[in-house]
């Protein structure tokens, strides 16, 4: 019976995403020979207009580059190009989009397939990891494990203007986790939150719902500098933390969530959100409400939407390299198995993108969190991240420091203490290699070793300095030229 519901996994972690990729192939085919019929007509009109100009201005035009495939040196200013723009503002470039309605440096590279019909901007994104990992594969504790799984997630966009100041916007996000790790989610050393058949999920990250994502959000643009947004999800993405870290360049390659992430960026997915913001030139404003209880273990509903939390953020883009975010909330009851627990979270972070070259960009982003309940002094986490991409060749790597407790850890409190604090210090180093393209789509090998340094109070469960591993292949879309769209 094992071996057999073992086979139905392996099956829908290579059928299904799939059948996701071939739909995303074959409208990106379908998209560039529609490019290409519309740029091939821009050219004919800018050839016919070029012959009535006058001398001077022919002069001008003979030293313009007239590629009809990727038409640059044209001036597009008059054309209504959709998704160019933020999803909160028509005067914001794409590249600042993150989740939710968060910020990223305007400069942040863009890996997707835009495809356009009439007024309407489309943008298709994910990431699907084949591979097999290993936590503690020095065998020096109990609580590792290995698996052969594929973690992945899927996005569309779509977008348009409304009216000379407006734009309208929808996001939907999904994930078929639930088939290709199960119920208890993938193993990962030190990673606590949510629960499977009323156990608390530790040394496991859980699995995310299928659909993570539907949204709709709208902007209006008073002046070129000031925007009023509001933004509904169900689920959706609160003001509340960084870029979520399947969202950041600086994170992309590595196929582990971090163990930090129910400390900073775990309310990605709320069922039910109301947004607010208003933005002034590079600082932006805003206020959510939204459901405090974290998605409950049934994978494949919508929860009950409860309104019961509140945070607000403050984002600022000083320029195009870097992106900072302080922000502040109340969640009600965000666990079920502890559900008089209330949690105060506080976030701070920093995001920087660096393009120096043809398909060269360095990423990085430092976040700390912290998770204090009425009465306690708190938990912090901090995490340092980056990511090195060099045409084909990425390399990454990841530092955390998280505060874990007895219960966060599920660990016997007579023997540990009620309330005691354990840190848990974890690097990683990765390595992704662009094997060959498919379509749209790159096709990347992989590999990542993670070190932790943990509490010699651990020593007995997790052994001294245990370490994790994986190999992978990972499937994910090209980098988008921005000057070339």
């Amino acid at each position: 019976m094992l071996i057999h519901l073992q086979f139905i996994n392996m099956k829908y972690m290579i059928i299904i995403p799939a059948l996701v990729l071939g739909w995303v192939y074959s409208a990106s085919a379908q998209q560039k020979m529609d490019m290409r019929d519309t740029s091939k007509h821009h050219h004919m009109v800018i050839k016919d207009t070029a012959k009535k100009m006058p001398a001077p201005k022919k002069a001008a035009m003979k030293g313009m580059k007239m590629d009809k495939d990727n038409m640059d040196g044209m001036d597009m200013s008059g054309m209504d190009m959709g998704m160019m723009s933020s999803a909160q503002s028509k005067n914001l470039p794409m590249g600042r989009d993150g989740s939710g309605t968060s910020w990223l440096p305007d400069a942040s590279p863009m890996y997707g397939i835009m495809l356009n019909s009439g007024p309407w901007s489309f943008m298709l994104h994910g990431n699907v990891s084949f591979r097999y990992t290993n936590q503690d594969f020095s065998d020096k504790g109990s609580r590792g494990g290995y698996k052969v799984d594929a973690p992945n997630w899927f996005m569309g966009m779509a977008q348009r203007n409304v009216g000379k100041n407006g734009l309208i916007h929808f996001n939907v996000m999904m994930s078929l986790d639930r088939l290709t790790e199960g119920g208890n989610g993938y193993p990962l050393l030190f990673q606590s939150g949510e629960s499977w058949k009323s156990i608390p999920l530790v040394d496991r990250q859980h699995p995310h719902d299928l659909f993570s994502e539907l949204s709709a959000s709208y902007a209006y643009s008073f002046t070129k500098k000031t925007d009023l947004s509001i933004y509904l999800g169900y689920p959706g993405e609160p003001a509340l933390g960084p870029v979520a870290f399947m969202h950041r360049p600086s994170a992309m390659s590595d196929p582990d969530a971090p163990i930090s992430h129910h400390w900073s960026d775990a309310t990605h997915i709320t069922f039910g959100v109301a947004t607010i913001g208003f933005r002034v030139d590079q600082f932006k404003i805003e206020a959510s409400s939204f459901t405090g209880r974290e998605p409950d273990e049934n994978r494949y509903n919508f929860d009950k939407p409860r309104f019961d939390s509140w945070s607000t953020r403050l984002d600022y883009n000083p320029g195009a390299n870097w992106a900072f975010q302080v922000s502040h909330g109340y969640i009600k009851s965000p666990e079920a198995l502890r559900p008089d627990e209330n949690i105060y979270r506080t976030t701070a972070s920093a995001t920087y993108s660096l393009p120096f070259g043809d398909e060269k960009v360095f990423d990085a982003t430092t976040v700390w969190g912290l998770n204090k309940t009425p009465g306690q002094s708190g938990d912090n986490s901090a995490l340092l991240e980056a990511n090195l991409r060099l045409k084909k060749l990425s390399l990454y790597t990841r530092y955390e420091y998280v505060q874990k407790t007895t219960e966060e850890l599920n660990l016997n409190s007579i023997i540990y203490g009620d309330d005691t604090i354990f840190g848990v210090n974890a690097i990683t180093l990765g390595i992704n290699y662009d094997l060959f393209k498919l379509g749209p789509l790159n096709l990347a090998a992989g590999g990542q070793l993670t070190y932790y340094a943990a509490d010699s109070q651990l020593n007995g469960l997790y052994g001294k300095n245990p370490m994790g591993g994986e190999v992978f292949l990972r499937l994910y879309p090209r980098l988008m030229n921005k000057m070339k769209m």
